[in-house]
This record gives structure tokens, sequence and C-alpha cells, in this order.
């Protein structure tokens, strides 16, 4: 692909095409992000290409996500959990943490991230500022090497390693209903015998969490950024939340394995 100076500007990959034939829609690669990966083959001893690891998993910052933090507006990637052993592990990033800058360029949104760890040179050492407990924090993360086994242990799901010592006595708040874990509610939603923070007994139907896609069988790990053990916990951060004139409170929600955040507006209850 070139443009009207002769110039390179991208590389074609592939081409729309419902019938098999050329409609004249193309995807390309840009110029750019080709040159870096041909730069990599020369120079790399075993002539591959080796992409930067972080080992985390992201979700994209809502504005209401945003809110509950304390930021000014809905921007960076918010961290949903933390690989073991990995290079953001080591440097102190932790679930509840948003990226908004990576070696000193601007994280604007979630997509962003991924692309600028793999394009970092394997072993750099970079600066990371974080969003934290409403503060700005830099760390100093050096860059691991993306391989297959990586891929697959963040997409694995993490097993709880402690047993949950729960309160089963049950709350209702946001449209919820919340218990402690008890065998009975195990059996009901398949949850591990090792399972850990309070279970999501019934969601009310139009709720802010239902709106939210909170389910029964769902585990509210954290809530405004600290654990909680018993539903109690959870009512009373929920409160904490309304008093100081929050507009929404953030939950650290686990499904089969899987971790997300979720900001529920307090003033819809």
């Amino acid at each position: 692909m070139f443009n009207m100076d002769g110039q390179v500007i991208g590389i074609n990959t592939a081409i729309y095409s419902p019938s098999g034939g050329s409609i004249g829609i193309g995807f390309a690669i840009p110029s750019a992000l080709a040159k870096a990966v041909v730069a990599e083959l020369q120079n790399e001893p075993d002539h591959n290409v080796h992409r930067g690891w972080l080992g985390v998993r992201i979700q994209a910052v809502t504005d209401e996500i945003a809110e509950s933090l304390g930021l000014d507006k809905a921007r960076g990637a918010l961290i949903a959990s933390v690989s073991d052993d990995g290079p953001a592990q080591a440097a102190g990033i932790q679930a509840g943490d948003v990226v908004l800058s990576f070696d000193g360029r601007e994280v604007s949104d979630m997509r962003r991230l991924p692309r600028l760890v793999a394009e970092t040179p394997v072993g750099k050492t970079v600066p990371v500022t974080l969003w934290r407990k409403r503060a700005e924090n830099t760390l100093q993360v050096k860059v691991g090497r993306l391989d297959e086994s990586d891929q697959q242990q963040a997409n694995a799901q993490d097993s709880p390693k402690k047993p949950a010592k729960s309160d089963a006595g049950v709350v209702k708040t946001l449209g919820l209903t919340l218990s402690g874990i008890t065998t009975d509610l195990k059996e009901k939603f398949s949850l591990s015998d090792d399972s850990k923070g309070v279970v999501v007994v019934d969601v009310a139907k139009d709720s802010p969490a239902a709106v939210k896609g909170v389910r029964p069988g769902d585990l509210i790990m954290e809530a405004a950024q600290e654990e909680v053990k018993s539903p109690g916990e959870v009512s009373s951060k929920i409160e904490e939340a309304k008093k100081s004139g929050r507009k929404s409170i953030l939950l650290l929600v686990e499904r089969q394995g899987d971790l997300r955040f979720i900001a529920l507006r307090l003033d819809q209850s």
C-alpha cells in the first residue's frame, strides 16, 4: 500500500470477500508496525519475534468505575487480576490498580496497554504510572517475555488457595441477596470447596446489579477495593460509600474463576 508520494504506508494482509471475489475492501498492517517487526527479525539471533509480557488481565475503565475510584475521567486500563510470578506481581502491581502510563506513554484506554507492552523490548525496565487509592504511584517494571504458556496461564482459572471462613448470614442490598459460603450453596452453584468471598444468592430484576450482569452464584471478593468475607462487610462498605457521598461502589466479582470489576450505582438503589 502506497501513498501518492510512492511511500509505503501499509502491508495488505486480507480482503473482505463475501463471494470470493474482491469488492474493494481490504485490511492492512501499518508500515510503522511492520518496520519494527522486520527489524526484530533481522536482529534477533533466532530470527523470531518476541513480545513483551506484563502478566495481568485488564478491563476497560467506565465512567462509573472512574467515579468510584476517584479518577477525573474514564481512562487507563484497570487491572482485574495479576498472574503469579509474573513481571507485574514482582513490581508490586495489584488488582484494582489503573495503569495511566507505560514507559512514559499515556494509556488512553484499555486497548492501548497490550500494544505498548508487546512493543517493549523483553528485559527492559520501564516506569509504570498507576492510579491506586485515589493517588498516582509510579513503579518500575521489568518487562517479561510472552510465551504460549504465559497466555495459557493468564486464561486459566485461578483457584483460591485458602479455605473461606465466612459468616453465613443473609443480607439484602442494592438488589442483591448475599450470603456467606455454605455447604448447600457450594452444591447449588457448583462452587469449589476452597471458594472464598460472599455468595450472590439472588439478584432483583432491574436492580443496578442486574443491569451490570451480576448473577446468582457469583462471588464478591472485594468491595471498595477491600477484601470482604461476610455479607455484613459488603453492606458496611456500601453504607460507608453512601455516607461519603460517592455515586457508585466498586466490587470485585468472581464467576467460575474469572475476575472482573463492576461499579454499581448507589443513587439508583
